[in-house]
């Protein structure tokens, strides 16, 4: 029974390319309306000022709904498989469930709380949308290697864990210097700090 969900496995393709959609289309209107600058804004600068702050907020907003389908059906492929292997608890898969929805979540408050409106929310969402997010993604992976050498390679295993490394490594920098930024504004002038 090595596939025992046929027919959902467009989902996460459709969240990453949905996903991928809304940062290329936000950021390419906010550099033809010159809003920001071409090269590497923050994701949120792209997301701003009308009209791609609507267009940021809809599709990070069905991003979000599309993560929550993605790690349901994630779930529900673990507890099937979990059936006739026993390699997990349970309870480990609802809580890894419950991180990775807490994530979406704080998706859904970056992309309704504009970085400029309201900067003290869209932060909490961010921080809560990404530090979910690694915890999520760390889970996962460890999850992963409980289910080896039965539902999953250790080659993929080993392609989840340098993920969450990685993703532990990029988070810690981000706390770091976000919280060394008093303002919040797009638009600077040489002269200012």
């Amino acid at each position: 029974m090595r596939c025992c969900m046929p027919g959902v496995a467009f989902v996460p393709a459709l969240l990453v390319g949905w996903s991928s959609a809304a940062f290329i289309i936000s950021y390419v209107i906010a550099v033809l309306e010159g809003h920001v600058r071409p090269l590497v804004p923050y994701i949120s600068d792209t997301g701003t000022k009308p009209p791609e702050s609507g267009i940021f907020g809809f599709m990070i907003n069905i991003s979000a709904l599309l993560g929550v389908i993605t790690m349901y059906i994630r779930y529900l492929l673990i507890e099937k498989q979990n059936e006739s292997s026993h390699f997990v608890r349970s309870s480990c898969n609802i809580f890894s469930l419950c991180i990775g929805l807490m994530g979406c979540i704080g998706m859904g408050i970056v992309a309704t709380f504009q970085e400029l409106s309201v900067p003290s929310v869209h932060d909490i969402g961010a921080l809560v949308a990404f530090g979910s997010g690694v915890v999520y993604i760390t889970l996962q992976s460890i999850i992963s290697y409980k289910s080896c050498p039965q539902w999953n390679t250790y080659f993929v295993c080993h392609i989840r864990m340098a993920i969450s490394v990685i993703s532990c490594i990029a988070f810690i920098p981000m706390i770091v210097f976000a919280s060394q930024i008093s303002m919040t504004k797009i638009d600077w002038s040489p002269g200012e700090k």
